[in-house]
């Protein structure tokens, strides 16, 4: 049974839906390279790989949280050919691909590098630590197996034929050079404008046998194929191609080992050498799959189907793509300076915080606190070496992304939770910074302006009216820059609230008593008409707007990505105060049911073409964006609890099927992922930087997390069952519970979370606060 029939409306879609989900799971756990361990065997990387609309998910071969991620260079699931095979992608939403390989077979032709190869999805195996795919009008099988700073290509060709292994670049002006005659050498001049990073990139690879070996210089010609799927004039990428063949008497199977580096090409061989010398293919392909049975290995699930297992796990291996440690040998290339350094601690890089402070990074605060602080610490090395604490760190420098300073409510939770090993003193430094100093609007970095200026002066951030033309000198500047009035003013009060309540902790009264007001600012654009948060002019007064569709492309000029709806609920950091603004805990209650109620009044297309990001649609609520994800568990702040389980239970059921189509929106590299396994345990942190957590309906019958402290957290619910999905009543340790709600502390101390489930849905619990 599949998390879809778990609504079933009849016997005959049951069974329907049962016969589908047998036969799903005899595909899956057919697949080739599937591991002993049992855990491993639910992870199946191609769930999501078809995006509702915009970015997909991508079937990422790599190790936790490690520099090398690769996957085939197509647009989704469903692009019948793949243009070639990456040595590391920088990004994995909107790929930015780095070195490229591909092989053919017969006489060498420029035609080779250009083509498209086909393939078959049912000889294609997609594990974390392999990828193995059988290019059909080639007949040849293409293995991959990822090492940190490493990886292995593996190619079996038909008997008897050359054999042809082509290297190229994804960005202009990159280089190849040979060298002892199966060794390759090159720089990839990464240029992408979209995400504002630019650098050099650097792969050091050995071919097995004695190939005979070549450049070509001149034009890669990619067609009219782009990663976006949006069709435009054929892309030409000039630089240096390189070749290695093998006669038709070398035996069928070649490989190519290559080292990638940000340092050098030293550096790369380095790691090479370090990581792959006296290792075969199929040593590090174990390595890997250890590598993976360890981390997915901290939790432990039982009971729940198969399809949920998969779902569940699946999820937990997303979540170890970010962020990405940059070290080599001691060594790390910072894009925040343009320096290599000398550091035995890891330096990590590759976050979105605005997406991954709501659950990605708490939960590594839980599974692994020592790399979160590494992680914490990374943030510092990259303030100090540019000025600026980032929000969107990429290898060559901070990405212009989201609005506000997510990276002050991570700092905050991580204190609270008892991670101390980084600089806190220069931590507070950078948040004060931004805060004092950076502008809010999205896609944008750098000093603030003068609608900074007014905020800090009015309390809430000026909008224009519809039609009206920017005013505003310094967001003029940047072509099709919009305000997200309403969204930075409500981003800001948390942002604020993070960094008041980490000054107040470290002892900074002065600092405190200038942010804590902010944290209040969401109520100066509050409109009682609406009962919701509305924009003001610069002369104080509302803004006529429709909330459900006013705003342009996005809603970028009062909200961002998501309408007024998804908006409403964004005061996390006074979740008490909302529910008063809102006039108590019945009619947040009616405000959130009337979410899940809510119609687009438009067809979907309309909507769609205004909302694109806005997906994963129940009612108003979007599960396919960020700025939702605490939302249903909003009834616990409200007399009808019961309902934040009912929501739980499902949206993972609907929108998180185990299909190439399982995810609702654009998962951003373990933000919507995390949301999927803290829900399917059964709690969530709501309010990062409020070391607690909410409790809501587990899937599961038994979830086992083992700590880093050697003890383990338990959360048991034996009676769960698809109809029993109510909480009757709690006990941690064996005290009862009159809130459904525990602290991080209580978490880690291990011990039993026992839940008794049923169908009733008549309990009350103490609300929280």
């Amino acid at each position: 049974m599949t998390i879809s029939t778990r609504n079933q409306s009849g016997i005959k879609r049951g069974l329907a839906s049962l016969l589908v989900s047998v036969l799903a799971a005899q595909f899956s756990l057919a697949q080739p390279g599937k591991p002993t361990n049992s855990a491993l065997n639910y992870i199946d990387p191609t769930i999501g790989n078809v995006a509702p609309l915009l970015n997909t998910n991508r079937p990422v071969a790599h190790l936790p949280n490690q520099m090398v991620r690769v996957f085939p260079h197509r647009q989704d699931h469903l692009d019948m050919q793949i243009t070639d095979f990456p040595m590391l992608s920088q990004n994995i939403i909107t790929p930015q691909m780095v070195f490229a390989i591909k092989p053919s077979k017969g006489a060498l032709a420029d035609t080779a590098w250009f083509r498209r190869l086909t393939y078959d999805h049912d000889l294609e195996v997609t594990r974390p630590w392999y990828y193995s795919v059988k290019l059909t009008d080639d007949d040849i099988l293409l293995e991959f197996t990822p090492g940190a700073r490493t990886g292995i290509y593996r190619f079996t060709f038909p008997a008897g034929v050359k054999k042809n292994l082509l290297l190229s670049h994804n960005y202009a002006n990159g280089t190849y050079d040979f060298q002892n005659g199966n060794t390759i050498v090159g720089t990839e001049a990464v240029n992408d404008a979209i995400h504002e990073q630019k650098g050099m990139a650097y792969i050091y690879g050995v071919f097995t046998g004695k190939p005979q070996t070549g450049k070509r210089d001149g034009e890669k010609d990619w067609g009219r194929y782009t990663v976006s799927g949006i069709p435009e004039k054929p892309k030409k990428v000039p630089g240096e191609r390189a070749y290695a063949s093998y006669s038709e008497s070398d035996g069928p199977v070649v490989e190519f080992r290559y080292g990638v580096s940000f340092i050098s090409i030293e550096q790369a061989k380095k790691n090479l050498e370090a990581e792959l010398n006296g290792v075969s293919f199929d040593q590090q392909k174990a390595n890997g799959q250890a590598a993976w049975a360890k981390a997915i290995g901290k939790i432990t699930v039982e009971g729940g189907t198969d399809a949920q297992k998969r779902t569940f796990y699946t999820s937990l291996y997303r979540c170890y793509a970010r962020m990405v440690d940059m070290t080599e040998g001691g060594k790390y290339y910072s894009g925040y300076d343009k320096t290599v350094h000398t550091d035995a601690r890891p330096f990590y890089t590759d976050d979105y915080t605005w997406g991954n402070y709501l659950a990605l990074h708490p939960l590594q605060i839980i599974l692994n606190p020592k790399g979160e602080a590494d992680m914490l610490e990374s943030y510092v090395r990259m303030y100090k070496e540019s000025g600026w604490m980032p929000e969107y760190p990429k290898p060559y420098g901070d990405r212009p992304g989201m609005f506000g300073f997510k990276s002050s409510v991570v700092f905050l939770d991580a204190y609270r939770k008892g991670i101390r090993n980084f600089d806190v003193k220069a931590a507070f430094e950078g948040m004060l910074k931004n805060a004092e100093q950076a502008t809010m609007l999205p896609f944008r970095n750098g000093p603030k302006g003068d609608l900074e200026d007014f905020y800090a002066k009015n309390g809430y951030y000026p909008a224009l009216r519809p039609g009206e033309k920017e005013t505003d000198a310094f967001a003029s500047k940047k072509p099709g820059q919009k305000r997200s009035a309403v969204a930075i003013t409500l981003g800001d009060c948390y942002d604020s609230w993070a960094l008041s309540e980490m000054a107040k902790t470290l002892g900074n009264e002065t600092v405190y008593a200038k942010y804590a007001p902010r944290t209040q600012n969401y109520r100066n654009l509050w409109n009682p008409k609406y009962n919701m948060f509305i924009p003001k002019d610069a002369q104080g007064n509302w803004i006529d707007i429709d909330p459900k569709f006013d705003g342009g492309h996005n809603g970028f000029d009062y909200y961002n990505e998501n309408n007024g709806w998804s908006y409403m609920w964004n005061a996390q950091q006074d979740l008490s105060g909302l529910r008063e603004l809102m006039g108590g805990p019945e009619k947040m209650e009616q405000n959130l049911d009337q979410l899940f109620r809510e119609g687009m009044e438009k067809s979907k297309p309309v909507f769609w073409e205004m909302w694109p990001n806005q997906t994963g649609m129940i009612g108003q609520f979007a599960m396919g964006n960020q700025v939702t994800f605490f939302i249903p568990y909003l009834f616990n702040y409200t007399n009808a609890s019961w309902k934040t389980q009912k929501y739980t239970r499902l949206l993972l059921d609907t929108w998180f099927q185990d299909t190439i189509f399982g995810v609702p929106g654009d998962e951003d590299g373990g933000s919507m992922s995390s949301f999927v396994v803290f829900s399917a345990m059964g709690f969530y942190p709501t309010t990062p930087g409020i070391p607690r957590y909410s409790i809501t309906s587990p899937l599961f019958t038994k979830v086992s997390v083992a700590l880093p402290n050697g003890k383990t957290f338990t959360i048991s619910a034996p009676k769960s069952s698809r109809t029993n999905k109510y909480i009757q009543s709690a006990t941690l340790n064996g005290k009862p519970l009159t809130s459904l709600s525990f602290t991080h502390d209580e978490l880690m101390q291990g011990g039993t979370l026992v839940l008794d489930m049923g169908e009733k849905t008549d309990k009350k619990w103490d609300m929280q606060n």
